[in-house]
């Protein structure tokens, strides 16, 4: 007979860990460091510029398999531009390449923020981590050779000014879609105030449902190493599923699902909820309310896509 203690797996470091990471490191090196620390496959969601500080949700173990739900969450930053500079990068830690003479009232920067709220197309930063041609862009830029990047669609959901330290510089909140790229709103901010800009500070305040409150810091982490677990930190891999719906399974066929096998609830209500799912949606199955598997809604079953083993 499988019982729950059959599902529950090897009981390693599973789960998700909020990291304030600090400016001047790669979220890659973050991910290094902590794997390293702590011996477990580590992954992230949302990569933030080396000049960048705050949340940076890190996956440990089978969390691994849920990042592109914490990937495609919104995502909140505060942000300085600096106007009448631009940067090759888009940013402060990019080489001067043009200078102007204007700075915008702040008249005029409350009257363009509409502009730039809601869906709109955005070209990304030369300076990128996407792929052209099968090469990031940052290494053709960097080797001489600027890629020509494609205008995308992206979510601004909330955009904010929140401050003027003085004449060269304005501070902003907010609140963007998967794939938006602060520093082409900076840039496109300042094009369409009639100067230059680029982002001087960047900080990213929440991830989802991963918040500053939760942040620690990476030298925390790293001295916390396999002891994470039992520190309260590290959160429950279901964390990022909370939007996804959730179906419940009997120890039989958690079972099945787990070996590969597509399965159809026999209990009553766990069918009528299934019934009112739309066909192609993945939802979380969860056998004694632990997760199992990831799995798709086709022709009324449940089709296993990732099978979580902890």
């Amino acid at each position: 007979m499988t019982t729950a203690a059959d599902l529950r797996g090897d009981g390693g470091l599973h789960g998700w860990l909020a990291i304030d990471k600090p400016a001047g490191m790669t979220s890659a090196r973050v991910v290094a460091q902590l794997k390293r620390a702590t011996g477990a496959k580590t992954g992230h969601a949302g990569t933030l510029d080396p000049l960048a500080t705050g949340v940076l949700p890190l996956a440990l173990g089978e969390a691994t398999k849920t990042v592109r739900f914490a990937a495609a969450s919104q995502k909140r930053y505060r942000f300085t531009v600096r106007w009448g500079i631009a940067r090759d990068t888009d940013d402060r830690d990019g080489a001067v390449i043009a200078e102007s003479p204007v700075r915008p009232e702040p008249a005029e920067i409350e009257a363009v923020l509409p502009r730039f709220t809601g869906t709109l197309l955005q070209r990304p930063p030369a300076y990128s981590a996407l792929k052209i041609a099968g090469r990031r862009a940052y290494a053709l830029a960097r080797a001489g050779r600027l890629p020509e990047m494609t205008e995308r669609r992206v979510e601004i959901a909330e955009l904010r000014l929140i401050g003027l330290p003085d004449h060269d510089r304005a501070e902003f909140e907010a609140v963007v879609g998967e794939g938006t790229y602060i520093r082409s709103l900076a840039r496109d901010l300042a094009a369409a105030l009639g100067t230059l800009g680029h982002v001087a500070e960047l900080r990213r305040l929440a991830v989802g449902r991963f918040t500053e409150k939760q942040a620690i810091s990476l030298e925390t982490a790293l001295s916390l190493g396999h002891s994470l677990a039992a520190s309260g930190h590290l959160l429950p891999i279901e964390t990022v599923l909370d939007d996804i719906p959730a179906l419940a399974l009997t120890a039989s066929e958690a079972a099945r699902l787990r070996q590969g096998q597509a399965v159809s609830p026999q209990d009553e209500s766990e069918r009528e909820r299934l019934s009112r799912i739309d066909e192609g949606a993945i939802v979380g199955a969860r056998f004694d309310r632990l997760l199992i598997a990831l799995a798709r809604i086709e022709d009324g079953r449940l089709r296993p896509v990732r099978i979580i083993n902890r």
